[in-house]
């Protein structure tokens, strides 16, 4: 029996696509078009001889020969890259503090510290979820390398470099549930808050009143606040969940701006956190 050997870019092509679950987000990862991931998965599951994904236009599932290649081939891809780190690049190493806002960290970035973490191995990645006030209060105090920070949409020269723009929605548990109030029950987080001063001034511009019904420092307490129904909240549009609704006009709710992420470096920065200022940058200019 001839030898057969698996290519190491296309196991990569191969955990990409079972990671993001979509053929055209693991392009954006890896920089390539859907077609060349399609042309990637054939090429492997040739030189596999196994089917590893079933598709159809509605959806994409790992198979069970998937399923028995998928950790090996996450061993296979861990050693290659530190093997590669080891031997060319040794001084990318130590520790990376970061702060980011919990949602952006939720929706975003763990793909792109993934990214990161597995081309560097020997950086040790300390990541801080926060609001975005006590984030640059901390930043500014020395406490981090690096933050990701939200914002308003730049007129005059701000802190730091934009790095993300995102649409904001209304979000409530139904259509109805924003509909027939005489004052808007919003579900926010303490001030100050990008999110919530959207909210607030958006209302008071079509002069529709508003309450605050609950607040919450957490975004997994926003979503229990409003799954339940006391209220309606902001989110960026690819952070609301299935269970809820994005709703609008019908609701006699106002459109909303766009808001943005900036990213901050610390003064004095060192080599290796520089390095994964400019991966993420590169990462979320490829998402965006």
């Amino acid at each position: 029996m001839s030898l057969r050997n698996l290519d190491i870019d296309l196991l990569r092509c191969f955990v990409t696509i079972a990671d993001t679950g979509s053929f055209t987000r693991a392009g954006e990862r890896l920089g390539r078009t859907q077609s060349a991931i399609s042309l990637q998965l054939k090429r492997l599951e040739a030189q596999a001889g196994r089917t590893l994904f079933r598709r159809s236009p509605r959806s994409l599932a790992i198979t069970p020969e998937g399923e028995r290649l998928i950790g090996p081939a996450r061993q296979i891809l861990r050693l290659h890259d530190a093997t590669l780190a080891e031997m060319f690049e040794p001084d990318i190493a130590g520790s990376v503090k970061i702060g980011v806002p919990e949602d952006f960290a939720t929706a975003h970035l763990p793909a792109v510290l993934a990214a990161f973490a597995e081309a560097h191995p020997l950086v040790e990645l300390e990541v801080t979820c926060d609001l975005t006030l006590n984030l640059l209060d901390r930043f500014h105090a020395g406490g981090f390398d690096l933050v990701l920070v939200k914002r308003q949409p730049a007129q005059d020269v701000q802190e730091g470099m934009r790095v993300w723009r995102e649409p904001l929605v209304w979000v409530a548990r139904d259509r109805q549930a924003a509909a027939n109030f005489a004052r808007v029950p919003l579900v926010v987080s303490p001030e100050p808050c990008v999110y919530r001063k959207r909210a607030t001034e958006a209302l008071e511009a079509m002069g529709r009143p508003w309450r605050v019904a609950y607040t919450s420092t957490s975004l997994a307490g926003s979503l229990s606040a409003v799954k339940a129904g006391l209220g309606i909240t902001v989110l960026p549009l690819e952070m609301v969940p299935a269970t809820l609704t994005a709703v609008g006009p019908d609701a006699g709710l106002p459109p909303l701006y766009d808001t943005e992420i900036a990213l901050l470096e610390a003064p004095g920065l060192s080599d290796t956190a520089h390095r994964l200022a400019q991966h993420i940058v590169a990462a979320l200019e490829r998402g965006a």
